[in-house]
């Protein structure tokens, strides 16, 4: 007898079968904690790289991994996991299987107080007068304080009037901040210390007690032709990612 062909409710959702396959979803996996390049990832799921970047490719078709060119070495390219996206996908995938299987995650205030007091975050760009200084204040503000936020740059200048204006905009005052040399946190200990700059990145110190490393490589906005609306989308990208960071520092064991 032939068999009646698969209709679309029954067909699995296309986060299941993009994210299903073994090497695809360590790749998803090492992308959730660190922007990487291929040969990073090469390394880290043991995989040839004609391989690795197959795969990559089917995750950027599918909107899962994006790309970004270094701005250390424009012949680099990041590879980025948009977190957002997978979870918009992953919610809907559960939905299709049960309307009680809709995924909504905690918010970090219900769930900080899984951690409580202690944890140390260090952000690092280049001049901290924009980037870090904006994912400080964010994570500060997303943490209601109980994150003690820090930020530090390998050339710091002049905090930027636009970083100020766009925190502005969320209700956040950074005009009593000052840029710092990530010298003056030699020694100390953190929890996760995240560079946004691809220069920082090659050249960020070992710090005590073995924190966390992240890299999110993120362009400096104050280069950016469009003015302050780069300022925004920076601000918009950073509090996604600060976000789900969030969320990982509470619930990764000590």
């Amino acid at each position: 007898m032939e068999r009646a062909p698969l209709d679309a409710a029954v067909t699995p959702p296309e986060f299941l079968k993009l994210a299903g396959h073994p090497v695809r979803w360590r790749l998803l996996g090492e992308l959730a904690r660190s922007d990487r390049q291929v040969h990073e990832l090469t390394g880290l799921v043991k995989q040839p790289q004609n391989l690795v970047s197959y795969h990559l490719g089917k995750l950027r078709a599918g909107r899962l991994v994006t790309t970004r060119r270094s701005s250390a070495d424009r012949r680099d390219t990041y590879y980025t996991v948009d977190l957002a996206h997978c979870g918009e996908l992953l919610a809907s995938t559960g939905a299709a299987l049960h309307p009680a299987l809709h995924l909504v995650p905690p918010t970090p205030a219900v769930v900080m107080h899984r951690r409580g007091p202690g944890l140390r975050v260090l952000f690092l760009c280049t001049g901290n007068s924009a980037r870090s200084q904006i994912a400080e204040a964010l994570l500060q503000h997303l943490s209601a304080g109980s994150v003690m936020t820090f930020s530090a740059g390998s050339h710091p200048k002049q905090l930027h009037p636009d970083a100020i204006r766009v925190m502005a905009e969320h209700g956040i005052d950074l005009s009593g901040h000052r840029a710092k040399h990530l010298d003056e946190f030699n020694g100390q200990r953190f929890t996760a210390v995240v560079t946004l700059c691809d220069r920082v990145r090659e050249i960020c110190p070992e710090f005590p007690g073995h924190p966390d490393s992240v890299h999110w490589s993120i362009p400096d906005p104050a280069g950016d032709p469009n003015g302050y609306p780069a300022f925004q989308r920076l601000t918009a990208e950073l509090r996604t990612r600060i976000e789900f960071l969030l969320h990982r520092l509470v619930f990764t064991p000590t």
